[in-house]
């Protein structure tokens, strides 16, 4: 009998491991076919037969990736002012690339810091009006980012925000999404903890610091993982309120070069590379907040 549940033990886990590793592979097989494909030649891309692993490497698609054009290496904006601080030039896909990683960390760590705060408020507060600002929360999570384009796009311009990073930055900020999901995490703070922090004089921000913060840091680490992705993969967005070659991301200047010139996959696929690296770190750094519990760290009574 026990080698009978043994053999099924081990029959599952070998076919969990086998299922696991197929779907891996699948994920993970167009990024491979992506990076190795920068490195090919044009005939080696546009062959009817895959080449599998490229016989020649070759740096020419990246070599033409960072010579069509040149533009400052970044440039800030003060926002609300006409100050800005320009950097040497440097290849403008660098540039792009630099513009990116700026306008998706910038709105993680805003989103993460508001959303936060709003959660733990709608979540542990008892104010006028709560519960109708959380319905209203809900319901913007189901409205369609075109619907309130042309709004946008007239309070940027009348901010004279258009066609700088910031224009991007701020719509994702208020992510009714990112309020929804903090809150879930802040209901699972256990108030007898907050409560003892306030019996020993603890403020409101000190509370939410040193007791709330801790607990709920998982969900934060998610929601950032959430931002990044969502603000670096907002093409639309930026095709909007972005024009100029200083301003791009480096989705639109890859797609202004392909506009240029005609259908070259080689350049595609460098640039995919070159636009993967900073989203594989970030969730590297970020993926262990996945799984862990909302009461780490709390204590047990």
């Amino acid at each position: 009998m026990k080698n009978s549940n043994f053999n099924r033990s081990t029959v599952y886990k070998v076919v969990s491991v086998a299922a696991i590793a197929i779907f891996a592979f699948l994920f993970a097989f167009p990024l491979y076919w992506i990076i190795t494909g920068s490195f090919k030649t044009p005939a080696a891309i546009n062959s009817t037969t895959p080449q599998w692993w490229p016989t020649e490497w070759v740096m020419d698609n990246y070599q033409k990736l960072f010579s069509r054009q040149v533009a400052p290496l970044w440039e800030l904006h003060i926002p609300f002012t006409k100050i800005s601080f320009a950097g040497p030039e440097m290849p403008a896909a660098l540039r792009w690339l630099v513009n990116t990683v700026f306008m998706a960390v910038a709105s993680m760590i805003l989103t993460c810091i508001t959303a936060a705060m709003a959660g733990y408020a709608l979540a542990k507060k008892r104010f006028i009006g709560r519960t109708v600002m959380f319905s209203l929360i809900v319901c913007a999570m189901a409205l369609p980012k075109q619907v309130i384009l042309i709004p946008l796009l007239r309070e940027m311009s009348s901010l004279e925000l258009y066609n700088t990073i910031w224009a991007v930055i701020f719509p994702i900020v208020g992510w009714p999404f990112g309020v929804f999901l903090m809150k879930q995490f802040a209901e699972g703070i256990p108030g007898e903890m907050m409560e003892a922090a306030r019996i020993d004089g603890a403020g409101e921000w000190k509370t939410f610091y040193t007791i709330a913060l801790p607990l709920i840091k998982p969900g934060i680490g998610a929601l950032a993982i959430f931002t990044f992705i969502n603000s670096w993969n907002d093409y639309f967005m930026q095709l909007i309120m972005l024009s100029s070659t200083d301003t791009l991301t480096i989705s639109l200047g890859i797609a202004k070069l392909q506009a240029e010139n005609a259908t070259d996959f080689g350049l595609i696929m460098a640039g995919a590379s070159l636009a993967a690296i900073p989203i594989i770190i970030i969730f590297l750094i970020f993926q262990k907040y996945f799984t862990k519990g909302i009461t780490m760290g709390a204590v047990k009574g």
